[in-house]
């Protein structure tokens, strides 16, 4: 590695980090300010709402990397411009497309280490920082969520859940079907409740036949060959299911708080049993996309950054504020084409990284070399 490069890689680094910091620290103090109320109403301890805010960071990171990655480029390059060192190291034969190597590697190497950072870190991160939401600040998982969740127990058992609230391990709304073993096409049996809880074993209860499911205020419809006869219950055990409270909160986790694999399966289930899935997708492969808007905004930002302007490092700024504004709001524009199934999947995620990209190579083109 030349001299230069190293050069340039320490320069872009360092203003990198510096910058990912500045941004790191004004989303917490704001977040701060907005959360002191509750914290304080909740007695929130000291170290809990430090925890909060640790498993709070990663996910800023992820948001804030390819501004911070921008910031860093435009910086640099115009200071450099500025101070006559860019227009030196061109007139000792260095062209543009050679400059631009250090910068591309770095961020390439920041797009591929965000990769695993964005489908491992920040999921696992966020799991925890909602269930501190849950635990200090009575925040139910299952708030704004609408979906109802399927699960098959057994060979013969589905059961449908309209939504859940995890902080009671209740379900409402609650339907059971139970079809025949020689006949899965013939219904035999369907349970109907307003709720359906999970019960714990009594305190020094050894019996695990007190611990399992019960159903509550419904009705049972059991189906012969001449008809069904009604049956109405106000408590009804169901014992211990294939299914427990962790495995509907698993499913009722957003795509921010599952990984890569978790995801898939997700979207595999969902798919299953008949849901549109178009919005799960386009979370999906934007986890892999966003990653690489760090290369992307490099390669704009360096070019126009090489251009000594009277505005200097303030107009740099200014873009680079711009350009993070213009490729946030179109990626959020486009995504609900995608959740409303208008446009491929697979493409919303990747549009911004597309347009933005073809942009970069025609600002590459047209400036001096």
């Amino acid at each position: 590695m030349r001299i230069l490069d190293r050069y340039i890689i320490r320069q872009f680094l360092a203003t990198f980090l510096f910058g990912l910091l500045t941004f790191l620290l004004i989303f917490l103090v704001i977040d701060m300010m907005e959360k002191l109320d509750d914290f304080i109403d909740a007695n929130t301890p000291l170290q809990v709402i430090g925890l909060y805010y640790l498993t709070f960071t990663p996910e800023i990171i992820k948001l804030m990397t390819p501004v911070a990655m921008l910031l860093g480029c435009l910086f640099v390059v115009g200071r450099l411009s500025n101070q006559n060192e860019l227009p030196a190291m061109k007139s000792s034969g260095l062209s543009l497309y050679r400059f631009l190597l250090p910068f591309l590697a770095v961020s390439l190497l920041v797009s591929v280490l965000s990769i695993y950072f964005n489908g491992w870190v920040v999921p696992y991160a966020n799991q925890k920082k909602t269930s501190i939401e849950r635990a200090h600040l009575h925040r139910s998982q299952s708030t704004g969520s609408t979906l109802p969740l399927f699960f098959q127990d057994g060979r013969t058992r589905l059961i449908s859940i309209s939504y859940y609230e995890s902080s009671t391990r209740t379900g409402h709304r609650v339907s059971m079907e139970e079809f025949a073993d020689t006949n899965l096409t013939v219904m035999r049996r369907r349970y109907d409740a307003r709720q359906m809880e999970w019960r714990d074993a009594g305190p020094g209860s050894g019996d695990s036949a007190h611990r399992g499911w019960e159903l509550i205020s419904g009705s049972i419809r059991e189906f012969d060959g001449e008809g069904h006869r009604l049956t109405v219950f106000e408590r009804l055990p169901l014992g211990r299911l294939s299914i427990t409270p962790a495995d509907i909160e698993k499913k009722q986790r957003k795509p921010d708080e599952m990984n890569y694999p978790d995801l898939k399966e997700f979207i595999k289930n969902q798919q299953g049993a008949g849901q549109d899935v178009s919005r799960w997708l386009v979370d999906f492969h934007n986890k892999i996309a966003f990653p690489f808007a760090s290369f992307i905004v490099v390669l704009f930002g360096v070019p126009f950054a090489s251009i000594k302007r009277r505005g200097g490092l303030a107009i740099d700024f200014g873009v680079c504020v711009a350009v993070t504004f213009i490729y946030l709001a179109f990626m959020k524009t486009s995504q609900v084409f995608g959740y409303n199934g208008d446009i491929d999947p697979l493409l919303t995620a990747w549009l911004a990284n597309i347009i933005f990209f073809v942009l970069a190579i025609i600002n590459l083109l047209r400036v001096q070399k």
